[in-house]
């Protein structure tokens, strides 16, 4: 009997062992994050502006793709839907978050939040309501400080986002929906994601459920430090579907600074235009994989030319950072100071290479950037004239190369029925970047074998093949 009994003692206490081990796994895989809301909610405001409209305000989303959904609230959600007003008046209008970086009243936002605000009412966690000034604003970042006059307030601190790794847990504070203070949770699901709205940040991708209302508000690590500003969501419904944007810690921080000593943000310009590594080009540049970035074209009076950087070069490292997808590129170059030394290690006919460059001041103007080397030009094989494609019709029909067609004379360009506003994104399945590219490489097409051209007509892209006999 006392056998038994011992036996049967033995056994549940097995059994309670075991799951107690295995409540204790199952707490170790799915952290408890109460202890964090608690520490960072009170940073986190709601941020509200009043614009002047004449009619319903939808936010300026004409700088960002039409997939690429900016995160507005129009209204909290117990306000009724009203129709459009025509009358100019101003409109309190729930734009979105942000949060508290120092203890004197500074908060960073989005800067389409607070653009074009005449009047800025920043919510606090202690239901305190205060006017903020606009200290900068940068719109290639899409950051913004602000300022609330007001002293000992909590504030968050900044993580090194480049010690952020994929898969890591992450948590959002925001106002979804003008639900203030709501958390959501989920993991880093890629770092360094280029998209076509913004150029210069390597946005951290995650799969946090991010809702209108929650721009400009922080993205946090487990230790409570804030490693991303949500920014953008990827959705064809307008709400979240999995896929969310933030913007870096180490981005904000440096655009942070700038805007609080000078209220505007220098960034650095090396003058190049790039495009990606294939397989069957890195072996045909001497390369042992597709990594790394193709200059295919330097421009003139670029700090490029001037270092002697050259088209084929491809770029593989810049002071120190490995560049694995072209898109790194701006990322890197971007943020360093302007007429400040970098050494970029490039491969040039097979061989590794230092280039020293003074690194410029990238230019405000968009086509300046991009150089306005790309004058129109006639070329004769083709039978059409080409020029530069502007930025505003790479935005609107999401192209990231190519060049315009302006006119359509006769041979090939009026036998494939090709038309003024076509845009031409590769030939003989290269990549266009520009108008003297374009004509280098159909100077030397091969006559009677089939090419193929890829053209977008109003926003749809379309393949034909040509053969020349000249």
């Amino acid at each position: 009997m006392n056998k038994n009994f011992t036996l049967n003692y033995k056994l549940s206490a097995l059994l309670l062992l075991s799951i107690l081990w295995s409540s204790l796994s199952q707490a170790q895989q799915f952290p408890d994050f109460t202890v964090l809301v608690e520490k960072a909610a009170p940073a986190v405001v709601n941020i509200s502006t009043v614009r002047s409209s004449s009619g319903n305000f939808t936010g300026n989303q004409s700088q960002v793709p039409e997939i690429f959904k900016d995160f507005f609230a129009p209204r909290s959600p117990q306000q009724p839907s009203q129709p459009p007003k025509q009358r100019r008046v101003p409109q309190a209008q729930s734009t979105g978050s942000g949060f508290l970086i120092s203890e004197d009243g500074y908060i960073l936002t989005n800067d389409h939040v607070v653009e074009g605000a005449e009047k800025i009412i920043v919510a606090l966690g202690d239901r305190r309501e205060m006017e903020a000034q606009v200290v900068g604003s940068d719109p290639r970042s899409d950051l913004a400080l602000v300022k609330i006059e007001a002293q000992g307030l909590p504030f968050l601190t900044m993580a090194d986002s480049d010690q952020l790794k994929v898969g890591e847990w992450v948590l959002a504070i925001g106002s979804p929906f003008g639900f203030d203070y709501s958390a959501t949770a989920g993991i880093v699901s890629a770092k360094g994601r280029g998209l076509r709205s913004e150029t210069y940040v390597p946005f951290i991708q995650t799969d946090v459920a991010i809702n209108p209302g929650n721009s400009g508000g922080p993205l946090f690590n487990l230790d409570g430090e804030v490693v991303g500003i949500n920014s953008q969501i990827y959705t064809r419904s307008g709400g979240f579907m999995g896929v969310s944007f933030a913007i870096p810690s180490n981005t904000a921080i440096n655009v942070a600074k700038q805007l609080q000593e000078t209220g505007q943000v220098a960034r650095g310009w090396l003058g190049v235009q790039i495009q990606e590594i294939s397989q069957d080009l890195a072996e045909s540049f001497g390369l042992d994989k597709a990594s790394g970035a193709l200059i295919s074209q330097v421009l003139e009076n670029s700090p490029a030319l001037a270092a002697g950087l050259q088209t084929g070069d491809v770029i593989t490292q810049i002071d120190g950072h490995e560049i694995v997808m072209s898109a790194q590129v701006a990322h890197f170059v971007g943020a360093i100071a302007p007429q400040s030394t970098a050494i970029i290690k490039v491969v040039r006919d097979g061989e590794l290479i230092d280039v020293d460059v003074v690194i410029g001041h990238l230019p405000k103007n968009k086509l300046s950037a991009l150089g306005e080397v790309d004058k129109s030009r006639y070329v004769e094989r083709i039978g059409a004239r080409v020029a530069a494609l502007a930025p505003e019709k790479a935005q609107k029909w999401r192209i990231r190369n190519g060049i315009d067609i302006t006119e359509v004379d006769a041979g090939v360009a009026a036998e494939l029925g090709l038309q003024v506003g076509d845009v031409i994104t590769s030939i003989a399945n290269q990549r266009i970047s520009g108008v003297e590219q374009f004509a280098k490489l159909v100077k030397v097409l091969p006559n009677n074998r089939s090419i193929s051209l890829r053209i977008v007509r109003q926003g749809r892209p379309l393949f034909v093949a040509f053969r020349l006999n000249d």
